[in-house]
């Protein structure tokens, strides 16, 4: 009988994208949190986020200075406290670039109130680079959004940030696992079974999709939208999967020899005194 081996590399490979994904489904793409009655509008640099694009992202330099203008309108029945405002930009529900700043306000029901500061950079350029989706948050005493709206940014930062690290490790592992499945399809070693021979080249049809996406946002090319994103990994994954599935089965004498086999080929050697080993 024929046991089911799953390589390292496949493993590496396939374990972190299946987080990936399953924390990308819980988490999902941030959005726009607007309570009843709560408006919420905010600019960069005079620039109204809500009008940020694929095409017209708003640019964030590290180690410089923006100008954030925050403006609530309270319509509800009840005062609102707001405690702090986020800037943070996240891919695959991940947080990679994160500003937080302490505001103390109380606003009255129906009542507006505007804030403007100026928010410091400083360290940027570590934490991500490329177009990343990203949401200005107006935290609540008790720690809650009380309502965000989402923007696209170009960050202008470094490949070797926390993001670029991200990217730089899913290609090492992409690589070992695409390098695993050459040498087991050069070797004649892949199983009998279409669906183990699907799922040896699951894995790096998955790391090509990420790649891929990592590789259009870091060179600009779009936004990662958590759902476009997961849609090519899942073809990827699909067409790799198909090709395991499809590929022709190996003859039975090219695959390697059990241990039971290996076993039974060594030969008996017989002493003189009539002993064996």
């Amino acid at each position: 009988m024929m046991r089911a081996r799953v390589s390292a590399a496949t493993r590496i490979i396939l374990l972190p994208s299946v987080f990936a994904l399953v924390l990308a489904g819980l988490f999902g793409a941030p959005v726009a949190a607007k309570p009843q009655g709560v408006d919420l509008s905010a600019t960069i640099d005079d620039r109204d986020i809500a009008e940020t694009s694929a095409t017209e992202p708003l640019r964030l330099q590290p180690n410089s200075t923006i100008r954030v203008g925050v403006a609530l309108t309270n319509n509800s029945d009840g005062a609102l406290r707001i405690r702090r405002v986020d800037l943070a930009g996240h891919v695959l529900g991940l947080t990679f670039f994160s500003y937080s700043t302490a505001v103390e306000l109380t606003i009255a029901p129906g009542r507006s109130e505007a804030l403007k500061y100026r928010l410091d950079l400083t360290g940027l350029e570590g934490q991500a680079t490329g177009l990343i989706v990203a949401d200005l948050a107006v935290i609540g005493d008790d720690g809650a959004p009380i309502a965000s709206i989402p923007l696209d940014t170009d960050v202008r930062g470094s490949l070797y940030s926390v993001y670029g690290l991200f990217g730089i490790a899913l290609a090492v592992l992409t690589a070992l696992a695409i390098a695993d499945a050459a040498l087991a399809i050069a070797r004649h070693r892949l199983s009998t079974n279409r669906w183990q021979r699907g799922l040896r080249l699951l894995a790096p049809g998955i790391g090509i999709g990420f790649i891929f996406g990592f590789t259009a946002s870091a060179l600009r090319w779009w936004v990662p939208d958590t759902g476009l994103w997961l849609a090519v990994a899942g073809v990827a994954a699909s067409v790799g999967f198909l090709l395991g599935y499809c590929s022709p089965t190996p003859e039975v004498e090219d695959l390697a020899p059990t241990e039971e086999d290996e076993t039974a080929d060594v030969e008996t050697v017989r002493f003189p005194d009539g002993a064996t080993s």
